[in-house]
């Protein structure tokens, strides 16, 4: 799905308004050489398709009308009540980790989704963004959409990812520090991988990917991770107590058996091959093994990966109940379904998990796709 935003001055006047300095320059050329045209030609060439570009064919998460929340999507009438606490969330309650490794600071619209919905799910916990891009001091954050809207909800922090800090103490803090990573093809997800068992063994609570939309408070699923597939493990979701022995297993696993050429070896392989020796089995199966438990696949995962297509099916309000009767959150798979066009609204599967489960994000969608649409005309 795309949509656009802008000023609202009608799009042929202001891709076609000539800035001053440029007249300027039409006189000058034109008082010398013809051949100085080309360069008048090339320059107003220039600032139409400057204008085109960002006026209309640009990333609706990046300018104009989504740096500001509309009177659609105030905060008032989108928090509820039971998040509008002055005192917060106490941190007795754990923490709910999100992380982002790479250096985007201009969130998706399914990343604010996972964020809300998980901030909606445990409004007595703190629900903390990490994000490697504000790291470097970016203080353009809040103009961003998103941020509005994330701020609405008291329990959200959005703090910056140090890695080097993060790692420190751990067995991960030498490997980090070695530069040839950052030739590996996998390295950002590599990196996630590495975050998240540090997060859960330091820290402790949950951790979520930025493509999950949360359903349920996860808070008694503890010391817990889903089974994706038959036999295959998944990090997507994990709740552990800090300092775990089996969150400190998968830390020294990570650095001994480490190939960051293998897409998924230091994540789902990894999580398998440690559970599998913590349980001592040649199969995973659901099951809790010595205070771990694997989830049946419904929990955290009720849409297969190979089935990802089906987020974009239309469900009947029944068959979506039926679906998710026994799930705690869903996983989106963005590897997969980031190109696929979702159309707002509509009855498909992940247009109505949208609304029921992060309404002020779906608010923006429809927004946005209405502006879109507006403008196509």
């Amino acid at each position: 799905m795309m949509a656009v935003s802008g000023e609202q001055a009608p799009a042929g006047e202001r891709m076609l308004r000539m800035p001053s300095c440029l007249l300027k320059l039409t006189r000058v050329v034109l008082s010398h050489k013809p051949w100085a045209l080309f360069i008048l030609i090339v320059a107003f060439v220039s600032f139409v398709y400057h204008k085109l570009h960002w006026g209309i064919w640009e990333d609706p998460n990046s300018r104009g009308h989504p740096y500001g929340l509309s009177d659609e999507i105030s905060c008032a009438h989108y928090v509820p009540s039971s998040l509008n606490i002055a005192a917060g969330p106490s941190p007795s309650t754990g923490n709910v980790f999100f992380v982002e490794t790479s250096e985007q600071t201009t969130p998706s619209y399914l990343f604010s989704c996972s964020v809300e919905s998980a901030a909606r799910a445990h409004p007595g916990s703190r629900v903390t963004v990490l994000m490697k891009g504000m790291a470097k001091g970016n203080t353009s954050l809040s103009k961003h959409w998103a941020f509005s809207l994330l701020s609405c909800f008291p329990n959200v922090e959005i703090q910056p990812l140090d890695l080097t800090e993060l790692f420190s103490g751990t067995p991960l803090a030498q490997w980090y520090l070695q530069p040839q990573r950052y030739q590996e093809p996998h390295i950002l997800a590599v990196l996630s991988d590495a975050c998240r068992i540090v997060l859960m063994w330091k820290f402790g609570g949950i951790y979520l990917d930025t493509d999950f939309i949360v359903l349920k408070n996860l808070q008694n699923l503890t010391n817990a991770l889903g089974i994706q597939s038959e036999d295959v493990l998944n990090g997507a979701f994990l709740s552990f107590k800090p300092k775990h022995e089996f969150m400190e297993l998968c830390m020294q696993d990570f650095v001994q058996n480490y190939n960051g050429w293998v897409w998924g070896r230091q994540g789902p392989e990894l999580l398998t091959r440690v559970f599998k020796k913590w349980c001592s089995l040649r199969t995973i199966k659901t099951m809790s093994c010595k205070g771990v438990s694997a989830l049946a696949p419904e929990a955290v995962y009720p849409i297969p990966w190979q089935n990802w297509k089906k987020l974009f099916e239309a469900v009947s309000a029944l068959e979506l109940h039926k679906l998710l009767e026994h799930t705690y959150a869903v996983h989106i798979w963005n590897k997969l379904s980031h190109g696929t066009k979702l159309e707002i609204p509509s009855q498909a599967l992940l247009a109505q998990l949208y609304s029921q489960f992060c309404p002020a994000t779906y608010a923006k969608m429809k927004q946005d796709s209405e502006e879109w649409a507006r403008r196509a005309v």
